[in-house]
């Protein structure tokens, strides 16, 4: 990183010396103002809630562009890696900074599909949970148990660690994912197949069973990898911050990703998929396409407590790009599988058609966003509502990897110790307790 020419100056109305801030320049992106001596020069703090304003690293991996509606990949533009490539190229693309050449591609296939597996005594493990037990809660105990597991790839700075560790986790977690919707529908574990792709294996271990053969069907596969794709990075959010936090202090990668898994089992994170399914649900219960019309005027109420869900997003302040590439997978995986005559998804595509020409919602820039195409074909796949957010982490756990690898990289790297404005009481003394 080298500072541009031009500098900020920060000057104070009390008297106190002006002080001079440098200023870094992104490849694109807005410029950052660094802060770093402000404290050390002024005995200040800045103050961020939710760190809105804040760059907490410099990275290569992920851009977004709320306002164009734009996110790439390590430069790639979201919309040819979902239509050119699989998710495991992306995988690749993520960790290493380019998508691999054919040899790099079969090396890496190969790789992933022999860690599949994981150590039979996770089963005892997973045993212990209740079988009506959160898939999330399920899902953040199985993860942080796989360091307890594999002994030999737990030392975060070490390279060779990291790289076992990050495939042992993406080949993993569609394992993990599935044994725990099987251990909660009360059907035998599947175990991998290395001789199917990576979504295929994963739609076998979840919906085969030991009574018959399971093909996967190619639309359906397609479309649980394009769920993975556009869900595999995004950026500084709440459950990649908590990674990087989380790692900062050394700790080993499968215990920080499953910091970040717990932190993504928020349902303003990511639940946000499941919620929108939830809300097309009760408009079904309470009259279907024919209450569409009173529930919009609910929703345009400001007096009324209903929300929209799934439409806008706090990103994208365009329609999000995600959005348009999981509209065409939910309409063909819905011809696929006859669904489109669904009372369900017929609602879900009214409720589009509404928002997408409404000028009430157009003019908010209220979209449908990839959170409510996704819960549908997630549905249609027949994949339980409380298991969409574990396909989530399942497929963020490549960004995260990505994340947590190139801060223990940076040379600049910190454990994290956010700061506060403390508005508590000043020191005072404790009195005996008879004079309290």
């Amino acid at each position: 990183m080298t500072p541009s020419d031009v500098k900020a100056t920060l000057s104070f109305s009390d008297g106190s010396p002006s002080m001079d801030l440098p200023i870094y320049k992104g490849s694109i992106g807005p410029d950052v103002i660094d802060i770093r001596k402000l404290y050390a020069q002024t005995g200040k703090f800045t103050y961020d809630p939710g760190f809105l304003s804040t760059a907490s690293c410099n990275s290569t991996i992920t851009y977004i562009d709320g306002d164009k509606g734009e996110l790439l990949y390590r430069g790639y533009p979201i919309e040819q890696l979902a239509t050119h490539c699989d998710f495991l190229e992306v995988c690749h693309l993520l960790l290493n900074g380019d998508l691999p050449n054919q040899t790099e591609r079969d090396s890496f296939v190969k790789t992933i599909t022999y860690h599949t597996m994981v150590n039979e005594q996770m089963q005892f493990f997973l045993r212990g949970f209740r079988r009506d037990a959160h898939p999330m809660a399920v899902m953040t105990g199985l993860v942080g148990a796989l360091s307890a597991f594999y002994h030999d790839s737990t030392d975060v700075h070490n390279a060779q660690h990291r790289t076992i560790a990050a495939h042992r986790l993406i080949a993993k977690m569609p394992t993990l994912v599935a044994m725990a919707y099987k251990y909660g529908v009360g059907q035998p574990f599947i175990y991998p197949k290395n001789d199917l792709s990576y979504s295929a294996n994963f739609m076998r271990m979840m919906f085969a069973t030991p009574c018959e053969e399971y093909v996967p069907n190619p639309v359906l596969v397609r479309a649980i990898d394009r769920i993975f794709i556009l869900h595999a990075d995004h950026e500084q959010n709440a459950s990649t911050s908590t990674v990087r936090l989380c790692g900062s202090s050394g700790t080993n990668p499968f215990a920080a990703i499953a910091a970040g898994v717990a932190c993504l089992w928020g349902p303003a994170h990511g639940g946000a998929n499941e919620a929108a399914l939830t809300m097309l649900k009760d408009i079904q219960r309470q009259g279907g396409v024919e209450k569409i019309g009173e529930f919009i005027k609910q929703v345009k109420d400001k007096n009324s407590n209903v929300k929209l869900m799934g439409f806008g997003h706090r990103v994208y302040k365009n329609y999000d790009p995600r959005a348009k590439l999981m509209r065409e997978t939910c309409h063909e995986v819905l011809q696929a599988t006859g669904l489109h005559d669904d009372p369900l998804f017929k609602l879900a595509m009214t409720l589009e058609k509404i928002a997408l020409e409404d000028d009430y919602f157009v003019s908010r820039k209220l979209y449908p966003n990839v959170d409510f195409y996704s819960g549908i074909v997630q549905s249609a796949l027949g994949i339980p509502v409380s298991l969409f957010t574990a396909i989530f982490a399942l497929a963020r756990t490549v960004g995260w990897i990505a994340q947590l690898n190139e801060m223990i990289g940076d040379p600049e790297y910190k454990i994290g110790r956010p700061r506060q404005l403390f508005v508590g009481s000043p020191a005072r003394d404790v009195k005996p307790v008879s004079q309290r």
